[in-house]
């Protein structure tokens, strides 16, 4: 009643067009300088003046520590700051020193605000995401050792 015919493209391989085949060659990615610096060292400032200067990031932060790098993002059609940065510090502790001073400060009107920076999708086989320390979890409290509980069984 029902029959079916297989019918096979012709483009499909025989053993003379395997041997020929070669791997088509992909491009070598290497990866940034970002892994010369440690997990958890670069710092996300929000919230930031337009005014603000890279200059100006570069005096007030470096009082924590070593700076590797200052970038403010600025918006390339207006050619002014985009009200955040990013700061590269040479080590953790002094990201960390910085986050917990500089966090929720005013400047020119404006309180800043700031954490440890995340990898985006465009950081290709780089170093694990990171947001600082984990959070402290509430642990319920303990009932004191003299009071009887009320279940019996």
């Amino acid at each position: 009643m029902w029959s079916a015919t297989l019918a096979f493209p012709s483009f499909v391989a025989s053993s003379t067009t395997l041997s020929s085949y070669t791997k088509p060659r992909l491009p070598k990615i290497q990866a940034s300088s970002l892994s010369n610096y440690p997990l958890a060292s670069k710092i996300m400032v929000r919230n930031l003046p337009f005014s603000t200067s890279e200059n100006f990031l570069q005096k007030e932060f470096s009082a924590f520590g070593e700076i590797a790098e200052v970038k403010l993002v600025k918006d390339e059609s207006m050619k002014r700051s985009k009200g955040y940065a990013f700061i590269q510090y040479m080590s953790q502790d002094d990201a960390f020193l910085a986050l917990e001073t500089m966090d929720r400060r005013m400047y020119n009107g404006r309180m800043i605000y700031i954490d440890i920076a995340k990898l985006g999708r465009g950081d290709f086989q780089q170093q694990p995401r990171t947001s600082g320390p984990p959070e402290k979890l509430q642990v319920p409290e303990e009932p004191a050792s003299n009071e009887v509980a009320d279940c019996w069984y």
